[in-house]
């Protein structure tokens, strides 16, 4: 008996001492109530209490406990019941439970899920989740961590003090876990983990709903999204709307730039929804693609490199207010796209890197796991736990949030391991081959769930290279993603018309090779921030030429743009001019508008997004071949191209590009159909500033073949202009 009591002691001894340093890895094993004989004893680490009082579930005192060593107090029940504490500091005292009072509040399917890599509710079940157990109101914590000797949680109610709630650990899936009683939402909060190799710096909470405002980086207990939808006849729609048959005109906006209150902040999402939402509307977009609004901490990195995969920017509001801003869009008929990265994310010493002390979210191997364009850890989607973690982050905004489609950043970096690496830099894979075998894993399997999940959502690729199938679904083989940038179409159209147009006709094939492949996927032609930034001027100082001119190309080029098959996406600012390229801390140059051209080339944009709702042939069969035929696609030497759209019941318009200053007149365009033909939009009409050139009203067709066509039509060309023509038919 001595022996026993003796090992008995030296063992207490021995998890005193691990409290003391702060290195006790099962804390529930020693503290709260726990059976020795005939009694219950109640042990309480509290370092830097003056006194500890045990109450019992009522509020009446059992007496104050005893001091065993500094911080720890130790009591008796004289039988299992609930009990409370309360405890004395020199600022005053405090009444609660004890949290290590209760059982293992996490269910076994979840950590099963977690660990397999199939929990799809992950927001609703790790991070902080207000809680109740037993009647007592609280927040439970859950985070991952399986390599950590402790984690505790920290925040202003334990004054940050790692000691005072360690947490429980669940040894099969590396997760923690603690309830802490009488916390509500709005407490700030951070994770203290103890590695292999010592204390790491404080860490944010991967699975955080809310964060604080930047540059602050503490995590924010979150209430229960409680946002009273009103989007239902939006969402039973939705599937029909986002199909491909049906127009797609996104507009790309910056939250923080797009428009600033008179003293100079950004619009928060309130105002957003009565000044963004209005304005989309008459513009006549379909939607909204706003860059990425998850939680990063460096405002230049424009949302690209974000830390906090479940939480809207404290930047803009609260999540219920973000929430608001969604549910307004849709009311007024607008989808909401957000740009999400799933590729990599910073190195922020409160941030994923190095979670446990180890690379947890990351490939260990820096040729991995670096990325060295962005100087960024790349995400280690073999792993099952961050495989899933991702696939729920993509549910939760399209879930919780009702978004309508996520545009998936730098597809490319993620597909190749040897992508922007030297020679000798890079890590094979398996077969010895340079393609990431587990980020192409993720990604068909993602747009697997989504689809089974949110139907109707779209799931959009940013991807630069030719890997073949993009848009094709996994059971062929493909990705599986509904949509894909046109890199290719961008870079090789942007650099024509940046051409003299003396020299264009050297050119020529620039416009013509993307209609080589424009119908080997679902293709979204997209002039994006990227081509505004970094030294590239904006849309407007791409066009060559005097004033006039560089006007007259834009509404040339957004003409083409619009009557070109494929989905479009423009950046804000674009559809009205700005002059100067975009910078993420200032608002658009609205005061141009003022300006007869720069309020030309908005109305003309407002007339093409009207013209790609309403005219079924610029948008139904625009991922088809049928939906397309050349006309004129070899003169260079004036410079000129036209084609034929077609719709699904035999709708049909006709496009023609003058990309020369000249008007050319009685410039002939074979036609298939007789008859009278209604000049549909001249992007050098008066109306748009334009010099007036050009045919307009009514043609008339004269049975001259031309063009491989029965019919044909003269037109007056406008300079550097477009002319879209329909039949007029009558009822």
């Amino acid at each position: 008996m001595d022996n026993g009591k003796a090992v008995e002691e030296r063992m207490d001894a021995a998890q005193v001492q691990a409290l003391i340093r702060a290195e006790h890895g099962d804390p529930f094993a020693f503290l709260g109530p726990h059976q020795q004989g005939d009694r219950i004893l109640v042990r309480t680490w509290q370092p830097g209490a003056l006194e500890v009082e045990l109450l019992n579930g009522q509020g009446d005192s059992l007496g104050f406990m005893q001091e065993q060593v500094p911080g720890l107090f130790i009591g008796q029940l004289p039988e299992r019941q609930p009990y409370r504490l309360r405890i004395n500091w020199s600022g005053g005292s405090q009444e609660t439970e004890d949290p290590y009072a209760f059982g293992p509040q996490l269910g076994e399917l979840d950590i099963h899920l977690f660990a397999e890599g199939n929990h799809r509710q992950l927001g609703r079940c790790f991070g902080a989740q207000p809680w109740q157990v037993d009647g007592v109101s609280g927040v439970r914590f859950v985070v991952w961590a399986p390599n950590a000797r402790r984690v505790s949680v920290v925040g202003n109610f334990n004054s940050w003090d790692g000691r005072r709630h360690p947490m429980r650990l669940h040894p099969a899936a590396g997760v923690w876990e603690i309830f802490i009683p009488r916390l509500a939402a709005g407490e700030v909060y951070k994770y203290e983990i103890l590695g292999a190799d010592g204390l790491l710096p404080l860490k944010a909470d991967p699975l955080a709903l809310m964060t604080e405002h930047p540059p602050a980086t503490g995590s924010v207990v979150a209430p229960p999204l409680a946002f009273d939808w009103r989007d239902e006849q939006w969402l039973s729609q939705r599937r029909e709307r986002q199909g491909r048959d049906q127009p797609l005109s996104i507009y790309e906006v910056h939250a923080g730039s797009w428009r600033h209150t008179d003293s100079g902040e950004p619009l928060d999402w309130i105002q957003l929804a009565e000044q963004l939402i209005p304005y989309v509307q008459d513009m006549g977009f379909t939607h909204i693609e706003l860059l990425p609004v998850m939680e990063h901490p460096f405002g230049g990195s424009w949302g690209y490199q974000p830390l906090s995969q479940f939480a809207p920017s404290a930047r803009y509001g609260t999540p219920e207010q973000f929430a608001a801003f969604v549910d307004a869009c849709h009311r007024a008929g607008i989808g909401v796209i957000l740009d999400w990265v799933p590729a990599h994310f910073p190195g922020d010493a409160h941030g994923l890197g190095m979670f446990d002390g180890t690379a947890l979210y990351e490939y260990a191997h820096p040729f991995e796991g670096w990325h060295p364009d962005w100087d960024t850890h790349i995400y280690n989607l073999g792993r099952t736990e961050v495989h899933g973690f991702m696939i729920a982050s993509a549910l939760h905004w399209l879930r919780e949030y009702h978004i309508d489609g996520l545009r998936v950043d730098a597809v490319a970096s993620m597909l190749y391991r040897d992508y922007s690496r030297k020679s000798g830099e890079w890590i094979p894979n398996r077969h010895g081959g340079r393609e990431n075998l587990e980020a192409i894993d993720f990604l068909r399997h993602l747009n697997d769930v989504v689809a089974e999940e949110v139907p109707g959502a779209l799931v959009i690729a940013e991807e630069s290279t030719a890997w073949p199938g993009v848009s094709h679904p996994t059971r062929e083989g493909g990705l599986g993603f509904s949509g894909k940038w046109n890199m290719g179409w961008m870079h090789d159209t942007l650099k024509y018309i940046s051409e003299d147009p003396l020299h264009r006709r050297h050119h020529h094939q620039q416009i013509t090779f993307g209609l080589l492949y424009a119908f080997t996927e679902h293709f979204i032609l997209p002039i994006s921030h990227d081509e505004v930034v970094h030294g590239k001027g904006s849309l407007l100082g791409k066009m060559p030429g005097d004033r006039w001119q560089q006007f007259a190309n834009l509404r040339l080029y957004l003409s083409f743009m619009w009557s070109h098959p494929g989905k479009k996406l423009l950046f804000m600012g674009c559809e009205f001019g700005q002059w100067r390229e975009w910078g993420h801390d200032r608002q658009l140059d609205w005061y141009l508008l003022q300006y007869e051209e720069h309020g030309g080339v908005q109305s003309l944009l407002r007339d093409l997004n009207r013209a790609y709702r309403e005219q079924p042939a610029l948008h139904q069969r625009d991922d088809r071949e049928d939906g397309f035929q050349w006309l004129i696609g070899d003169d260079s030497t004036n410079s000129v191209y036209a084609w034929l759209r077609r719709g699904e019941q035999g709708q049909m318009l006709l496009v023609v590009h003058n990309f020369t200053p000249v008007v050319r007149h009685g410039y002939r365009v074979g036609v298939p159909e007789a008859g009278p033909w209604q000049v549909l939009l001249n992007s050098d009409a008066e109306r748009y500033c334009g010099s007036g050139a050009g045919s307009c009203g009514e043609l008339h067709t004269q049975p001259q073949q031309s063009h491989g066509q029965p019919q044909s039509l003269e037109l007056d060309l406008p300079p550097l202009g477009t002319l879209i023509l329909m039949p007029a038919r009558g009822p």
